[in-house]
């Protein structure tokens, strides 16, 4: 999501100068590859670039193609073999062994719905967007269909290149919509009756939200990594002196206050991580006891085991009895065991796990994992 935001911030300058851009997406991988479908990478006329579609062994020969396809006003599909052991003719020998295929599109803001504007509205609010690009493996130089819908709240948002394709298509990319949609997972997978046009289904999520109770000195760390990944954050303390803009810059929203006073203005969903770090037990108490029951994934506690279990012993016997599922999103001490130690190591060590938690993965060592490192997006719904 910070990708799709500083594409969108880069874009309005390049407007604002009147200068011509275009959009690379990685729309699908074969075998491996640094960057992932879904992917992006604004191009202006002149070079400058925004966002990444590989480590930086593409991007050189990418921008020359963007380019071309501003010139010529047409879209185009670009293929790059890495799995060729001579890959010194992309500049860097990274050796990732797979092969990227890269919608590169000229966008026309005048143009309704383009690209661009729909990429836009996934920042629209926190909700899940689908986003659907179609390409043809065959007909790689000609031009593409392009990202061409958006699906948001059971809602169509389409531009005129949908229409290339008859109803029978746009009813079955409708139905995948949907389906993504549920299962939360991108996909890419050909159309009925043309092996060689395929869409690439994006399942595109709200960024993180990290709300922060507490506003002492060992949080600083945590918003500067927070604000690295694109986080959205909020803080939350009842100290005036201690929560404020000179100490958080980085923070979008910031609630000063008692616990009961700032509850209301916490804003939960299954993209939420809660850390409390106080240092003040009762007011953590009452910042558990108000959010409860915990809808959202990750409820971190900062402080010894003995902590939590005294705070879930009064949440106790103030009425309010934990249930398994409840427990289950309760992190304390939270963080990962990396041996941290620094305020900068602790604040790792929690990022760390609360983006394990969200995406619903172990932390464990990759090269103990069997397999790609990355699930393969072509083998949903085929």
């Amino acid at each position: 999501m910070k990708e799709i935001r500083e594409i969108i911030k880069a874009a309005s300058l390049a407007r604002q100068k009147g200068e011509k851009i275009a959009l690379a997406t990685v729309v699908r991988v074969d075998g491996s590859s640094y960057r992932r479908p879904g992917a992006r990478m604004l191009v202006t006329e002149n070079g400058q670039l925004t966002g990444a579609i590989s480590g930086g062994c593409l991007e050189g020969d990418a921008l020359k193609k963007a380019q071309l396809v501003i010139f010529k006003k047409t879209s185009m599909l670009v293929t790059y073999d890495t799995t060729d052991e001579d890959d010194a003719k992309f500049g860097i020998g990274l050796g990732c062994n797979g092969i990227i295929h890269i919608l590169i599109e000229p966008i026309d803001e005048e143009q309704e719905n383009n690209p661009l504007a729909l990429l836009r509205q996934c920042l629209s609010d926190r909700e899940d967007k689908i986003l659907v690009s179609l390409f043809d493996l065959k007909h790689k130089r000609s031009a593409q269909i392009g990202t061409c819908m958006l699906y948001h709240k059971q809602h169509y948002c389409v531009n005129s290149k949908l229409a290339v394709i008859d109803e029978f298509g746009q009813n079955f990319v409708s139905m995948k919509c949907r389906e993504v949609s549920a299962v939360k997972k991108s996909t890419i997978l050909p159309l009925p009756d043309n092996e060689y046009l395929h869409a690439f289904v994006e399942y595109v999520p709200p960024a993180i939200k990290l709300i922060m109770i507490g506003a002492g000195n060992d949080v600083q760390p945590l918003t500067r990594m927070a604000s690295v990944l694109g986080w959205q954050m909020e803080l939350a303390d009842g100290r005036a002196d201690q929560a404020t803009r000179s100490r958080f810059p980085l923070v979008d929203q910031i609630y000063i206050g008692k616990a009961l006073e700032i509850l209301p203005k916490l804003h939960t969903d299954e993209r939420t991580a809660v850390v409390l770090m106080t240092h003040n037990f009762n007011y953590d108490l009452e910042i558990m006891r108000g959010l409860h029951p915990y809808n959202f994934p990750y409820l971190g506690v900062l402080g010894p085991k003995k902590k939590l279990e005294k705070l879930i012993d009064n949440l106790l016997r103030s009425g309010i009895a934990l249930g398994r599922k409840d427990q289950e999103v309760i992190f304390g001490p939270m963080g990962l065991n990396i041996g941290a130690e620094s305020p900068e190591e602790i604040a790792l060590s929690i990022i760390s796990e609360i983006k394990a938690v969200i995406s619903a993965q172990t932390p464990a060592h990759l090269r103990a994992k069997n397999g790609p490192i990355h699930a393969d997006e072509k083998t949903t719904f085929e």
